[in-house]
């Protein structure tokens, strides 16, 4: 367009620093941003630009430049809306900055705002990111935004919650919400099930999640190989699926039933919505750990497969499907 010389308005430039945001390009996202400073007024950045721009470095835990933005927009008349201020609180999460989190939490409710979904959905995800000792913190702010979802995390992390009252605020927090936002919820309350060492409790969300059916279509079998589909889940809920699907394979072994010739794993490939790191090397990571015998696809990302023998021969080294589950999770 610069080429044949079209004019580059500031909606245009606003979708090219979205995309950017959306799809984790930070440098060139702040090269547009610092174009657009250049260029007459009417092209100038505005209240979008910067919340675009304010999400890309979110997203890479960039905390100063963040700050530095939200500055320069305050300094410039504009006052940050909640989507600019669910995308700091991101950020503070993902730097482990729980007093900021906190801090900007209670910003926006001085500033009048309602926490939306995606606000609550952003909380949850920040509690996965928490250090234990501050998990506290996170969840008031949560219990404040959504009495329920509140409510729901503190049971996730008290050791004394049982799994039948855990099961029942559950399907009651789940039956209210829209249908939009199920699956990202359920996503962020198994993540700290698991990484707080409360598995009995991200089996309980699984299962409630799969009769639910906000997940569909995890497994699925043909005559010649038995799937696993994670890709969609977050880090905590592929591996507590991955976990169950290796019970069941036991299980289907001690009742006599025979494995098909090959046993897949789809994890995706890139970075993943939920994690740092994509979802593939946290798995392969714990495939590992687990001397499982499931190896990457020479010309397939994110897919792994073992045989029929290999996966048999593996499974057969534990005495029971029980003991299998206590060496997955443990």
């Amino acid at each position: 367009m610069k080429e044949e010389r079209m004019e580059m308005n500031v909606i245009l430039y606003n979708m090219l620093l979205w995309m950017c945001a959306d799809i984790g390009c930070v440098d060139e996202a702040a090269k547009i941003f610092a174009e657009m400073k250049g260029l007459p007024d009417e092209r100038k950045p505005d209240s979008w630009s910067s919340s675009a721009l304010i999400t890309a470095y979110a997203c890479s835990k960039n905390v100063s430049e963040v700050e530095g933005l939200l500055n320069e927009m305050l300094e410039a008349g504009y006052w940050p809306d909640i989507f600019v201020l669910t995308s700091i609180i991101q950020c503070y999460g993902k730097a482990r900055q729980t007093g900021d989190v906190v801090r900007t939490f209670d910003k926006l409710l001085k500033l009048g705002m309602t926490p939306d979904d995606r606000f609550c959905g952003c909380l949850l995800n920040v509690l996965t990111q928490t250090p234990t000792e501050e998990l506290g913190k996170v969840i008031d702010c949560i219990e404040r935004a959504n009495v329920k979802l509140g409510s729901l995390a503190n049971l996730l992390v008290d050791e004394g919650a049982g799994n039948g009252t855990v099961k029942k605020e559950a399907e009651e927090l789940f039956s209210n919400i829209i249908n939009e936002v199920k699956k990202a919820y359920c996503n962020c309350l198994i993540d700290p099930c698991v990484s707080i060492n409360r598995s009995e409790k991200a089996y309980v969300l699984l299962d409630m999640a799969l009769h639910l059916e906000i997940y569909t279509d995890l497994p699925s079998k043909s005559p010649t190989r038995w799937s696993l589909h994670v890709k969609s889940l977050s880090p905590g809920a592929a591996l507590t699926d991955f976990s169950v699907w290796m019970n069941d394979l036991s299980k289907a072994l001690e009742n006599g039933e025979e494995l098909p010739p090959l046993l897949v794993i789809h994890m995706g490939h890139g970075k993943h919505k939920y994690s740092d790191k994509g979802l593939a090397p946290v798995l392969e990571s714990h495939l590992r750990e687990l001397n499982a015998p499931f190896h990457e696809a020479p010309n397939t990302a994110g897919w792994f497969l073992t045989t029929e023998v290999a996966a048999k021969s593996w499974l057969e080294l534990s005495n029971s499907s029980e003991q299998l589950l206590l060496r997955l999770y443990h």
